[in-house]
């Protein structure tokens, strides 16, 4: 069953932790619903609406190592390598690391702590080929913000270099994407690399903010730049117009990139925090998602 914590203000509903079983997303606080009480808005949705397609991904659900898979290519067939949050997996082949693969998997043992709310999750390490890690994730509820911190800990001999960024799957109230949505970067934005042309003639950029042309029939992508530097730490705020319910999410860490991807009923900011651990040594930061009406 779902754990939910609530102040009041807001009610953040978070699978237990196995409920998501795949090898892509961390298990611990998998954010599945969001609810702004004030008005009842909501804010999370599936990664995909059809049943079987995706990786399963839903509401605020963070990933480790997308383009950096911990110890990976020096792995040889047949190996174990870790993916933060979920365990150990298993290299099957000489082809480069898939996200949306399926691999053989060993869970991490994965302690928890509730509270009303709060709750505090410790994964617990398991040494792999000289790589062992603890994380510390903690979640919590402070007037209408849900703060998400992070602890992780290298206590194996060789150092980390990964990433970690949220898959935000938001689709506020299941309003469909489209001219009601905007989505603002206020350190200034620009469009980088979209997949394909049908991505750059669907986003629209004036100034700060990004809107959608159309109602899209299709997956959109792109990488988002940004002008100055993000000094009061404040990434993005998406808005929908016409019930006038947002989210912007800020934290404590320099972006090392930015990305966009949706398609008809979901919007993905994503921002990608760096990792780089020596051997003994820790990394904390953290992220604050803040839910509003205008």
């Amino acid at each position: 069953m779902a754990y939910s914590l609530s102040n009041g203000i807001l009610q953040v509903d978070i699978a237990d932790v196995g409920e998501y079983s795949g090898t892509r997303f961390d298990w611990t606080g998998f954010i599945t619903g969001v609810t702004l009480q004030q008005g009842q808005h909501t804010f999370c949705v599936p990664e995909s609406l059809v049943s079987g397609l995706g990786s399963g991904g839903m509401g605020l659900c963070n990933e480790f190592g997308i383009s950096r898979a911990i110890g990976y290519e020096e792995a040889a067939a047949g190996e174990w390598f870790p993916k933060l949050g979920v365990g150990l997996l298993q290299k099957v082949s000489d082809e480069p690391y898939d996200f949306f693969g399926n691999y053989p998997l060993i869970p991490f043992k994965i302690e928890e702590e509730r509270s009303a709310r709060s709750v505090t999750y410790t994964v617990q390490p398991m040494e792999c080929r000289g790589y062992s890690i603890r994380l510390t994730k903690k979640i919590t509820l402070l007037e209408d913000r849900l703060n998400i911190s992070y602890t992780l800990e290298n206590m194996g001999d060789k150092p980390l270099h990964t990433e970690e960024y949220v898959h935000n799957f938001v689709g506020i109230n299941g309003a469909n994407v489209g001219s009601d949505y905007e989505l603002e970067i206020p350190a200034g934005l620009r469009v980088e690399d979209p997949e394909s042309s049908y991505t750059a003639d669907l986003l629209s950029v004036s100034g700060n903010t990004l809107s959608w042309k159309a109602e899209p029939d299709r997956p959109f992508y792109c990488k988002l730049g940004v002008w100055n530097k993000m000094d009061d730490g404040g990434f993005w705020e998406l808005r929908h117009k016409p019930s006038g319910a947002g989210v912007r999410e800020s934290g404590d860490f320099a972006a090392e990139r930015m990305a966009l991807w949706g398609e008809k009923h979901v919007i993905s900011p994503e921002v990608f925090v760096n990792i780089s651990i020596l051997p003994r040594h820790s990394k904390h930061w953290s992220r604050s998602y803040q839910f509003f009406t205008l």
